[in-house]
């Protein structure tokens, strides 16, 4: 049996006449019926059987979309705050063509917030999605959807690759995190800390996160979010979670012999400069060096031609590219 999820962040999802942070933010008619076209067409394009979407203010009209198109299961956990037909706030949101069996909240760790020293209330930016579905072959699957805190245009980007390793990382971000220059990132660390210890609490269920980190690859968010070390020190545990991205390689056909190894596809652009902000991550049950895995990633698709054609993305459309995992089972 195969499954495919995905990731789609919808850009400002607000049916008219409702607006999103000022009144004059807003769709008319027209734009609305050609916006939600498009979502259609890429729903159709991404063939999934689960998806996670970001950016969720108008909860039923994406509700009635999704189920037009076959996603019988349709769930979000928090509401978009809504002041005067303006939305102030966005939230995640989940379809499913299997049973969602239970909806659970993900509860910010205090712990986390507290080690990070973090000043002001406590709280998620967006609530995650918490799901667990009822796969064909009765086989449970526990997904969660999140979008981290945004970056502020005025924060500085940290910038890491995978020769970084987390002391390195974490020696370069820790004035920034004892200052003000990185609030952004000291509330992601917090949110993707309470990720993982929410995460680290379950035993003996498959798990799949479909998100936008709102940060990089090699990121620290990323390693608050999978490496055990980050929380436990010298902790010599497995990751808790698998980026999918790389557990799959596409193969390549007589291939030329001076020929690199293809660059991830970014997912969202600044300034021009591509970044991968989206992501699936997998839990152990599907790593594919885990000999007692129940499933594997066969196939690992971005869905960006949209922004080969305009890198800022567009109202539209998006501004983020879509990112759909397979999964086959053994």
């Amino acid at each position: 049996m195969k499954i495919r999820l995905g990731t789609f962040n919808l850009f400002q999802f607000v049916e008219p006449p409702y607006a999103w942070y000022t009144k004059k933010e807003k769709f008319t008619q027209e734009q609305w019926f050609e916006k939600t076209t498009w979502i259609k067409n890429q729903i159709l394009k991404m063939d999934c059987d689960i998806i996670g979407f970001q950016e969720v203010f108008s909860r039923d009209a994406l509700e009635i979309l999704v189920k037009e198109l076959g996603f019988n299961y349709f769930e979000t956990i928090d509401t978009a705050k809504l002041s005067k037909k303006t939305y102030t706030s966005t939230t995640v949101a989940i379809a499913s063509k299997y049973p969602i069996t239970k909806m659970q909240r993900v509860r910010v760790h205090i712990p986390s917030f507290e080690k990070h020293d973090f000043k002001g209330h406590y709280s998620l930016a967006r609530v995650p999605v918490k799901a667990s579905i009822t796969l064909p072959n009765e086989q449970k699957l526990l997904v969660y959807v999140s979008h981290l805190k945004s970056n502020r245009l005025n924060e500085y980007e940290y910038l890491f690759n995978e020769s970084h390793g987390l002391d390195h990382k974490q020696e370069v971000v820790k004035k920034a995190l004892e200052g003000t220059s990185a609030t952004s990132l000291q509330q992601r660390l917090c949110e993707a800390s309470s990720l993982f210890y929410n995460m680290k609490k379950i035993k003996n269920k498959p798990i799949v996160l479909l998100c936008d980190l709102n940060d990089k690859e090699f990121s620290l968010t990323i390693d608050a979010l999978s490496n055990p070390k980050y929380h436990q020190g010298k902790s010599e545990e497995e990751p808790l979670l698998y980026d999918a991205s790389y557990q799959y390689k596409e193969e390549i056909h007589n291939p030329h012999p001076e020929q690199k190894e293809a660059k991830r596809k970014a997912t969202s652009y600044f300034l021009a400069r591509g970044h991968v902000l989206d992501y699936i991550f997998i839990s152990n049950e599907f790593n594919k060096d885990n000999e007692d895995r129940i499933a594997q990633v066969t196939k690992y698709t971005v869905f960006d031609e949209h922004l080969q054609k305009d890198k800022d993305g567009s109202l539209l459309k998006s501004d983020h590219a879509q990112v759909v995992c397979e999964l086959t089972f053994i």
